[in-house]
């Protein structure tokens, strides 16, 4: 997102303050089963790093209700509560490396006011990172998340009526498919407190069992490096953008996915980026690191109320940046064969009775992955959150005006969200200053994307 400010803005912005208006703890409405004290952390959730993953939700004026609905946050606390009795592990604190202990000691609930006469439509209009910032509880947003609450909620009113729920969710606990599912089943709940509705929320809470440790030590959680001279911005690639980009390459790839090409195009440009600023003087070879959700990749595929994180990646390499011009069409080829054979090799695989051996193999060739012929790589990470249902959450008052990420805080990474109107994409991206600089001129990227145009979807069309 935009860090910058119109002068228009900038008088609004200048008098926001955060107002806090009430603070508690939420614990389960039923007490955890003796029986469930004690959840296990499977390996990949060992390996996930101590942080809070962040994801906001923005909400328009419930209709009939008054600026500033004095019934939402009494619903959400409410049904915050019945659901954490299905969400047990959420409630409890990590107790160590293997195990969280499930002890309904409860999660942060943050009732908060923002100032200045600011509204939703303001926001949306020109999303500021400086205004989400402020949208999750204590600015723990990627922080550690080793000690206290696993979950912490805060919703936030503005003067117009509408307001955000920004939620985060210990990495530990899950990935962003986790936390989705948690948030739809919560709004399911605020719905409908009716017995029915508490069968159909059935969150599973083994991974553990699926992916144990067998006979390996326990695992280190990964160290996620935060950049010093770090830009994140927000780039929006509309539905029809895509369409032409995925017609651009169709002679040379079949049927490549939107995700695909959205990736190779942004991953062609950092490439460009590196060298036309001179990001890379050693001419160190780059890789990109793409992460999979394993649950639809497994025989058989996992259940989507599968809990915990069940991903995995696999590289992409490219040209280094002092050679020629890497290709999207030629990208998308490598992503392709990567992942292929990644399915073959593990995925279809990880339910087997070859786990511990299959593991054992995979953590190899990661270490060999990060370094080529010894040689230190420019890595970037990207993740899609792309399918995933997050306007599929309904509280009551109808899907979110605008769901979004915090800006990231670790270097050289990549996470796409659909977009409202189905079929676009939004892509946070975080880099070096000088890289960015470069990277958000990139013509071929311009021609296909915009840099932090409205979120207010209603009105798109309008701008």
């Amino acid at each position: 997102m935009d860090a910058s400010f119109n002068t228009q803005h900038n008088l609004i912005y200048s008098t926001m303050q955060l107002q806090i208006v009430s603070r508690q703890s939420i614990k389960p409405s039923s007490p955890t089963p003796p029986h469930l004290k004690t959840h296990a952390l499977s390996l990949f959730d060992q390996l996930a790093p101590h942080m809070y993953v962040p994801l906001v939700f923005f909400f328009r004026r419930p209709h009939a209700a008054s600026p500033n609905p004095p019934c939402t946050s009494h619903f959400l606390q409410r049904s915050l509560s019945a659901t954490l009795s299905r969400y047990y592990p959420f409630a409890g604190r990590i107790k160590d490396k293997l195990t969280v202990d499930c002890n309904d000691e409860g999660v942060t609930f943050l009732e908060a006011r923002l100032g200045g006469n600011v509204t939703l439509a303001e926001i949306l209009e020109g999303p500021k990172s400086e205004i989400v910032e402020m949208l999750f509880v204590d600015g723990l947003q990627w922080k550690h998340s080793k000690m206290g609450p696993l979950l912490a909620i805060q919703v936030t009113y503005f003067q117009c009526g509408g307001f955000a729920v920004g939620v985060l969710l210990s990495h530990k606990l899950g990935d962003l498919a986790t936390l989705v599912k948690f948030v739809t089943d919560w709004g399911f709940i605020t719905r409908d407190t009716t017995t029915s509705a508490q069968h159909t929320v059935n969150p599973l809470f083994h991974s553990a069992d699926l992916f144990p440790l067998g006979d390996l030590p326990p695992m280190s959680s990964a160290v996620i490096e935060e950049g010093k001279n770090l830009t994140c911005k927000r780039f929006v690639f509309e539905a029809s953008k895509i369409e032409a980009l995925k017609r651009s390459i169709s002679d040379k790839v079949k049927n490549p996915t939107r995700v695909e090409v959205v990736t190779a195009l942004i991953y062609k440009a950092i490439i460009s980026a590196l060298r036309d600023s001179n990001s890379n003087p050693n001419n160190h070879p780059t890789l990109l690191l793409q992460t999979m959700n394993l649950r639809t990749r497994m025989v058989p595929p996992l259940p989507e109320s599968t809990m915990g994180n069940i991903v995995s990646f696999f590289p992409v390499a490219a040209a280094a940046s002092g050679e020629r011009e890497v290709e999207v069409h030629e990208v998308v080829g490598v992503m392709r064969k990567e992942m292929g054979e990644f399915c073959d090799k593990y995925a279809k695989k990880y339910r087997t009775e070859e786990w511990v051996e299959l593991i054992k193999k995979r953590l190899k060739e990661v270490r060999e992955i990060l370094s080529k012929n010894g040689k230190p790589q420019l890595i970037y990470r990207c993740s899609s959150g792309c399918n995933f249902p997050v306007y599929g959450v309904d509280f009551g008052w109808g899907a979110a005006a605008w769901v979004t990420m915090a800006a990231f805080k670790m270097k050289n990474t990549v996470m796409m969200l659909d977009d409202k109107n189905g079929g676009g994409i939004e892509a946070l991206l975080s880099l070096d200053d000088k890289e960015m600089a470069a990277f958000q001129h990139n013509e071929e990227l311009l021609a296909y994307a915009s840099l932090n145009p409205t979120a207010n979807y209603a009105n798109y069309g309008n701008y």
